[in-house]
């Protein structure tokens, strides 16, 4: 037997059924639930940045859980329901793809498309400027709304930097951006030589908003890249944890040339270098 969609959405109604549901599942709201929400997001994306596929299907079935579960709240709110859900995301796909379904019918036969992949991305953006004009007045209105404040910072620096993009409010190229990383990073020596612990964090921030630009427009993801820094500093960590227990010494009784000389060896062992030792 294999499950559907409409078991889903059954068994999160009897999760939260007044009287016989789960305790717990019957004290959360939509607020106690978005850690778990963004958890999830990520463990799909670390699934897939690990390849490991065999584990996908289940990460993805519990971010639909996610889904369910909101859908759930506002259904017993009276708000709207899965199937609203579904609609909307479905009409919205509809819309902003007019070279795919050119006569707003999903259903449609099927017709080359008439845009190429520049042309699509230019469009897409577009109708997501009429979708925002539609939600504010004039006066209201920014080509900076909806970009969600929730997103981790440095995906948001990149979000915000590329709709200011949109109306040219962008460097040119890649090396001016280095040279502002470079003055970012001179206002954040001054602000440490002038022992400023809030100007520190302001030059700090400047900074890290800089090299999102310059990830940006080496045409890197800047949330991806520090992500895979991440792996790498913890693998060559491990690295070090391991060499030492294998000889028999505490980390802690290690100075800091010591733990240097085997994170270099770590590096050498992932490039396939000789060791100098």
């Amino acid at each position: 037997m294999t499950y559907t969609l409409e078991d889903l959405l059954h068994l999160m109604a009897r999760l939260r059924d007044p009287q016989y549901g789960c305790p717990w599942d019957l004290k959360q709201n939509y607020a106690s639930i978005v850690q778990h929400t963004i958890e999830e997001a990520y463990e799909v994306a670390d699934t897939i940045e690990r390849g490991d596929f065999e584990h996908l299907q289940g990460e993805l079935g519990d971010l639909l859980f996610q889904v369910v579960y909101y859908s759930q709240l506002a259904q017993e709110e009276g708000r709207f329901e899965f199937d609203g859900v579904v609609d909307s995301i479905t009409r919205k796909l509809i819309r902003r793809h007019p070279h795919v379904f050119p006569t707003g019918e999903l259903y449609a036969p099927l017709d080359t498309p008439s845009l190429n992949e520049a042309q699509v991305k230019s469009r897409w953006e577009e109708i997501k400027a009429e979708e925002r004009a539609e939600k504010s007045t004039p006066e209201q209105l920014s080509l900076l709304d909806d970009v969600p404040t929730a997103l981790p910072a440095l995906s948001r620096a990149a979000k915000l930097q590329k709709r200011a993009a949109t109306v040219g409010f962008d460097w040119p190229a890649a090396l001016p951006v280095l040279d502002k990383v470079r003055e970012e990073l001179d206002e954040v020596l001054q602000a440490m030589a002038d022992n400023d612990a809030d100007a520190l964090e302001d030059e700090v921030g400047d900074l890290l908003f800089a090299a999102v630009n310059l990830a940006r427009h080496l045409k890197q993801d800047p949330e991806n890249a520090l992500r895979r820094a991440n792996r790498k500093f913890e693998r060559r960590f491990r690295f070090i944890e391991q060499a030492l227990r294998d000889s028999g010494r505490p980390i802690e009784h290690c100075n800091l040339d010591e733990l240097d000389a085997l994170w270099g060896e770590a590096k050498r062992q992932e490039k396939n270098l000789p060791s100098c030792g």
